[in-house]
Order: C-alpha cells, then sequence, then structure tokens
C-alpha cells in the first residue's frame, strides 16, 4: 500500500523525535515502506534522520540506506563506526554493499571490510571493487543460482535450496560445467516435471543471453530492454558465470544515462545537482556560456556587417530575432531525435535516407509556417511584397538547413566515438544562429538587391 509522506506526518515524527519516543515512532513506521521511510529522512534534518535510523532493525535499515539521498547517506554513514556500517552490508546484496563502500574514504573500506563477519561475503565485495563501476562487473551482484550440467534433477533441487537461501529473488537458474563456464539456463517447469534421475544436461536450455565483465552499463541496459530481460548472467574472459545483473540496476543505469544527456543538452558538461556547490555548477555551465557568448557574438558580427541593409530597410531587423529563433528550435528537434535514435539503437538507414527524410519533413513545415507568416507580415503588418517574400524564403532555407546540421552532427560524432548528447542545445542553437541571421540577410541582398 502506497503511503505519503505529508507535511503534518513529517512534523509528527520531529514531534516524536524531540521527545525520544522510540517506541511510538517504531510504531508509527512499522506498516510503512522502506523507501517510504527513506523519503521521510531525506525530509529530516541530519540529526534527526541519524536518530532515526539508528533506532530502526538493521534488515530494514540496510534498505532504507539505499534509497537516501546521496547527500542524507553521507552524513549518516560519517555518523556510523566501521562496525555499523559493516552491519548495514551484511543484510545487502554484494552489488548494494559495494555500491556503498564506495561512497566511504579509502581508511574507512579496509575498516568496513574487516568488520564483515560473513567471510564470504567480504571476499565477494572486495572482488566487485576491482571493476569499473560503469562496466557489467561494476554492477553484477553475486548473488545467483548455478547448478552443474552433470547433477541430476534431485541433486539440483536439494543444491537450490542451499543456495536460495543467500538469494533474495530467483530469477533464473544458470547451469555451468565442471569449469564453471556458463552453460544455458534451467526452466523450472523442465525442472519439476522431470524426472529425479534425468540428467541436468538432458533438459537445460542452451540459449542465454550474458554480457562479459567489461561490456559497458549502457550497453548491458540496451541488451536488457532489447530482449526484455530481467536478469543477465555475467561471464569472465573464459566464459565463467561470475555473476548476474538485475533490472533494477538496469533502471538505475537508464535514468542516470537520461539524466546525463538532458544535462548535456542543457548545456552543463558535468554530472552535478542542484545542491552541489556554486563552484562546482560554475564549473559545469560555464564551458557551454562561452561557447553560446562566442557564437552569439560572430552573429552580431555577421548582422552588423549588413547594417546598412538594416538601415535602408528597418523591417528586416524586427525579423532576426524569428529567424534565428526558428533556426535553433528546428535544429534542436531534428538533433533531439537523432539522438535519441542513437541512443536506443533504433536509427536505421543510411545518413543520406536520414537526411533526405529531414529535408522533406523541414521543407513541409516550413512551408506551412511560410504561409501564415507571409499573410501576417503582408496583411497585418503592411509590409512590402518583396520583404515578406524575403522574410519567408529566409525561413524556409534557414529551417532545412537547421534541420540537416540537426541530424548531420550527432550521427557524425556518434560515428567518431563522441557522446551525440552534445550536439543539441547551445551547440546546435548558437551554430544554427549564426547560420540563420548570414542565411537570412544574403537573400535579403539577392532579392532587394543592396
Amino acid at each position: 500500500m502506497q503511503f505519503k509522506i505529508s507535511k503534518e506526518f513529517i512534523q509528527e515524527i520531529e514531534g516524536l523525535i524531540a521527545e525520544k519516543n522510540e517506541r511510538e515512532i517504531l510504531r508509527r513506521l512499522e506498516d510503512i515502506h522502506f523507501a517510504d521511510i527513506a523519503e521521510l529522512m531525506n525530509e529530516l534534518d541530519g540529526e534527526d534522520a541519524g536518530y532515526l535510523f539508528r533506532i530502526i532493525e538493521s534488515e530494514t535499515s540496510s534498505e532504507i540506506l539505499l534509497e537516501l539521498d546521496e547527500e542524507v547517506r553521507e552524513k549518516i554513514l560519517n555518523n556510523l563506526s566501521a562496525k555499523e556500517i559493516a552491519e548495514e552490508l551484511d543484510e545487502m546484496d554484494t552489488d548494494d554493499a559495494v555500491d556503498i563502500i564506495a561512497e566511504l574514504s579509502e581508511e574507512m573500506k579496509d575498516e568496513v571490510i574487516s568488520e564483515l563477519e560473513d567471510f564470504e561475503h567480504a571476499k565477494d565485495i572486495v572482488e566487485l571493487l576491482r571493476y569499473d563501476e560503469d562496466t557489467a562487473g561494476g554492477l553484477m551482484a553475486k548473488e545467483y543460482i548455478q547448478v552443474n550440467e552433470n547433477w541430476n534433477v534431485l541433486t539440483c533441487i536439494q543444491e537450490i535450496r542451499k543456495q536460495a537461501e543467500n538469494v533474495s529473488r530467483v530469477h533464473s537458474i544458470y547451469v555451468v560445467d565442471d569449469e564453471d563456464r556458463l552453460k544455458g539456463r534451467l526452466s523450472l517447469k523442465d525442472l519439476i516435471t522431470s524426472s529425479t534421475t534425468t540428467q541436468i544436461k538432458e533438459i537445460y536450455i542452451p540459449k542465454v543471453d550474458s554480457v562479459k565483465v567489461d561490456t559497458e552499463d549502457t550497453e548491458v541496459a540496451r541488451i536488457m530492454q532489447k530482449y526484455d530481460l530481467e536478469a543477465i548472467p555475467v561471464v569472465d574472459e573464459t566464459g565463467r558465470l561470475v555473476g548476474r545483473i538485475t533490472i533494477d540496476d538496469i533502471v538505475d543505469v537508464i535514468k542516470d544515462e537520461a539524466d546525463r544527456d538532458y544535462q548535456m543538452a542543457a548545456g552543463i558538461s558535468q554530472d552535478v545537482e542542484a545542491d552541489d556547490s556554486i563552484w562546482e555548477l560554475t564549473k559545469a555551465r560555464l564551458p557551454w556560456l562561452l561557447l553560446a557568448l562566442i557564437g552569439s557574438f560572430i552573429a552580431v558580427n555577421v548582422a552588423q556587417s549588413f547594417s546598412d541593409a538594416m538601415e535602408k530597410y528597418a523591417t528586416l531587423f524586427f525579423f532576426t530575432p524569428l529567424v534565428a529563433a526558428m533556426a535553433g528550435n528546428v535544429g534542436v528537434q531534428s538533433s533531439a531525435i537523432v539522438v535519441q535514435g542513437l541512443a536506443n539503437n533504433s536509427l536505421s538507414g543510411s545518413l543520406w535516407k536520414r537526411l533526405g527524410k529531414e529535408m522533406l519533413l523541414a521543407l513541409l513545415n516550413s512551408t506551412v509556417l511560410a504561409v501564415l507568416l507571409l499573410l501576417a507580415t503582408h496583411f497585418l503588418m503592411g509590409t512590402t511584397y518583396e520583404i515578406s517574400s524575403t522574410i519567408v524564403l529566409a525561413l524556409v532555407t534557414v529551417m532545412i538547413l537547421a534541420s540537416l546540421i540537426g541530424t548531420f552532427i550527432p550521427i557524425m560524432l556518434d560515428k567518431y566515438g563522441i557522446d551525440p548528447a552534445i550536439a543539441t542545445g547551445p551547440f546546435i542553437t548558437t551554430s544554427n544562429d549564426i547560420f540563420g541571421i548570414l542565411i537570412y540577410f544574403t537573400i535579403a541582398k539577392i532579392i532587394l538587391g543592396f
């Protein structure tokens, strides 16, 4: 059942914390999901959140720890001893435990690992820490079910029962050989409907999707999305099964990637959050603002070179922002579609086919807008036919060029291994502003003859 963390509820808990009424606090939180408790703690001040965390039993607090905002979690971890942190990690799957340990200082990492009670758990965590966090190895967990192809069904069931004690959710049963090399997967239906003496090698499914430990996290996400997988096994260079990645970790990857692309498209060059320091935010935003400044300065100089025309035909000046804005908007629209297609691996056809399609689309859209603008300028504003024709012809040309630029640049960046998300936002907008103004006045010069 969903629970809404209201302002009144937060104030009620704050009052109980002030009274140190531990029993009543636990009673009020008894039927509330750990994710909702984490949301509550995110709203409390650091001291109150720390008190609440300490009084909650370890099995639940470990789940809460993973759901907290990073800054809240950091404050809580800073107030826990190495032994207390280790107690929380003992309750977590290895992949989640590694995520928490990665946020600690090097000295604290060693202390926490030494305090872990389960030696095998500690060993698995140390192994996972070796992998880059943006790879399959950095995402995977060591909790999974594996059976040997040479076992019979009875032995297999007995072993599954033992292994399942350490696995919170069984997505798949993986089949390996004597060297632990991944051979396939086992259907639960086939397992329970087969004779107890049947060999696993006779009933397992040899086809199984897997990734290697060094596969990039975004590629893992693409594979799991494409084949609609809840979990995927991870193998090392020799094909040995070493872990599994579940859908909850991939959802986080997709969200993080979307956040990065959104920030990049908005002109933010680093992964930052609203609560980061002014210095961090400045470093992330300033490079793109400098690019926008340089581009705008070039656009001003382009416009200035046609100052004589603006003196003679002042009406042209008033339509300069319109032409530049339409160029920027069309470019961003085109690049956004292409970037999304590249990210989803759904962009098909050759570059020329894609450019042709975008050109036709821009021609259709710009023609409709040009007709409306022609009517508005000529009949509502009373501009001459020559000036109205200049404006609408420039609009059509600029929109077509902008769509081609917005399509071409992301595809070429992706081809050379550069994140195409940087093509959107300030980059496309600024470049199209410059070309838009240049084309606008060039067409005006040709038609009006100045």
